[in-house]
């Protein structure tokens, strides 16, 4: 079995309708009990950062997951995840300074929790996490780690654009630009992201 860790995004959850449509374009009857057969994990990542990378790193250790697959804050935290195959789709660096500009208060959740919650309260701690964790953004990064990490950007993405971080730190051997905005849609998620997701697992 072949498995597929995805990080989703800020105030979203592993029920979110980008995994949904994952695991249908995914699904493939006749790789059912075969090597081929794919399982996407898609856990709710805890609010606070050093909560959601410790969670993060629990399941790294415990699932040995083939690639992970992360959006906007989740590619945040995947860059840090070293060892493993990483597709970064409109990665958030800067989640300390977004917050402290556009999203300081109460926040609702985009989609269900498991939990129920509906609503979490982004503070002073919060923002301080996100500090933190930022410090070691592109650390440790060799030769084989620039090989295993693709960096995705929607050309239309209002929200977030670190293009120039990725190809400082990664070059432009995995750098793509796709036509999208920050959130995936079915178009983009066929087109743009299976393709690499494929060539990565051998699909």
């Amino acid at each position: 079995m072949k498995k597929i860790l995805f990080a989703h995004g800020f105030a979203s959850s592993g029920a979110s309708g980008t995994v949904a449509t994952l695991r249908q374009m995914l699904y493939d009857p006749a790789a059912a009990d075969t090597p081929n057969e794919l399982r996407v994990l898609a856990p709710d990542l805890p609010v606070m950062p050093l909560e959601a990378m410790a969670l993060l790193r629990e399941i790294l250790e415990a699932e040995k997951p083939d690639l992970i697959l992360a959006t906007s804050m989740g590619a945040f935290y995947a860059e840090q995840l070293r060892g493993f195959p990483r597709i970064l789709v409109n990665p958030s660096f800067q989640m300390a300074r977004l917050l402290t500009f556009g999203g300081m208060g109460r926040q609702e959740f985009r989609n269900k929790r498991a939990d129920g919650a509906r609503d979490f309260k982004v503070d002073k701690e919060m923002i301080a996490q996100f500090r933190t964790l930022e410090k070691d953004s592109f650390k440790g990064i060799d030769a084989a780690d620039k090989q295993c990490v693709w960096g995705l950007f929607g050309d239309k993405d209002k929200k977030v654009n670190h293009q120039k971080d990725f190809l400082k730190h990664y070059g432009r051997e995995h750098f793509v630009v796709f036509d999208g905005e920050h959130f995936l849609n079915d178009k983009v998620l066929s087109r743009s992201v299976l393709p690499v997701v494929r060539e990565i697992l051998q699909l």
